[in-house]
């Protein structure tokens, strides 16, 4: 099969197309035949050098999450059939990611693409998607009637958490640095968008929700953020996905979450509904083919993504 992985760390460039064995499923895996891949920025960690235990085996393919198409299947896999369309998310799979033709997963990290999604954007969502719906639902509770800041809306989780959250009849105020992000986020469901480079944000912010703010998602940090959060309410919630740097401080009388996306087939199901319901979209920034994705990544170093960046396999 072909593969876009590195045979050392480095820069966007190490990153080249390999063709390497298609993997085989064991017991409680399927093998996917994937059409689509998101690229996230914790790939161009890895890629770059980062590794959370000892080294890994090279060649090393890239990729968390994607979706496609069930192609071959394992023992005690009985949830599934050949042909099923599936969405995936694995941190780090011993088989390797999804930069690829084939992955071979447990079908513990799976789940079936929802009707709404075709599998680009599946591909270009699932962890995204269960980051979002995760810090929206779990760690915030956002619920009718709460005032909750996406500080970051308009990149590939903010993009998903503003729908989820007016799904849930919150008022959503979200951040975004250019006039095209902003209609993004205003068009998806967020009632005020804050630019958070202007000199005022903070009091644009006071202006816009003067009795305060109930619950704050950070997909970024920094100085800015530090300043909005000086905004919320005694006995809110802050809540960020593990790898956002600068992490939040710690308030007096404010709840603070760091957290990980799940994978399971109960967060699937629950990922799919919340999909439907809130009549989820997708914005794919840019799409690469497999060959191309050290482009792929020279891109997410330069930032100001409006949305994700997906590979495109099949």
């Amino acid at each position: 099969m072909k593969a876009a992985a590195i045979d050392r760390f480095g820069p966007p460039s190490v990153l080249k197309l390999h063709t390497l064995p298609v993997p085989q499923p064991d017991r409680g895996e399927v093998l996917i035949a994937l059409r689509a891949a998101g690229v996230g920025v914790w790939d161009g960690d890895i890629r770059a050098g980062w590794w959370p235990e000892g080294r890994p085996k090279f060649p090393l393919i890239l990729g968390t999450d994607g979706a496609g198409i069930i192609a071959e299947k394992g023992e005690r896999t009985a949830r599934f059939k050949v042909g099923d369309r599936v969405w995936a998310y694995q941190f780090i799979n011993p088989k390797g990611g999804f930069y690829a033709e084939y992955v071979a997963i447990n079908t513990r990290y799976i789940g079936p693409v929802p009707a709404r999604l075709d599998l680009l954007h599946a591909g270009a969502s699932a962890v995204t998607g269960l980051t979002a719906l995760q810090g929206i639902d779990d760690h915030l509770r956002v619920r009718r009637g709460t005032t909750v800041l996406v500080f970051g809306a308009s990149g590939a989780v903010g993009t998903l958490a503003v729908q989820f959250a007016k799904r849930n009849g919150a008022r959503v105020i979200g951040t975004a640095r250019s006039k095209t992000a902003a209609r993004l986020v205003r068009k998806l469901g967020a009632t005020d968008v804050i630019d958070p480079d202007e000199k005022q944000a903070a009091e644009r912010l006071h202006a816009v929700a003067s009795d305060g703010i109930d619950a704050a998602l950070a997909l970024a940090g920094g100085k800015t953020l530090e300043r909005l959060l000086d905004h919320m309410r005694a006995g809110g919630r802050v809540a960020y996905p593990n790898g956002v740097e600068p992490a939040p401080r710690r308030r007096a009388n404010i709840r603070t979450k760091s957290y990980d996306a799940i994978a399971s087939p109960k967060h699937f199901a629950r990922l799919n509904h919340a999909v439907m319901e809130a009549r989820l979209q997708v914005p794919i920034a840019a799409v690469y083919s497999l060959a191309d994705a050290a482009r792929a990544h020279a891109r997410l170093q330069r930032g100001g993504i409006v949305g994700r960046i997906a590979l495109r396999i099949r």
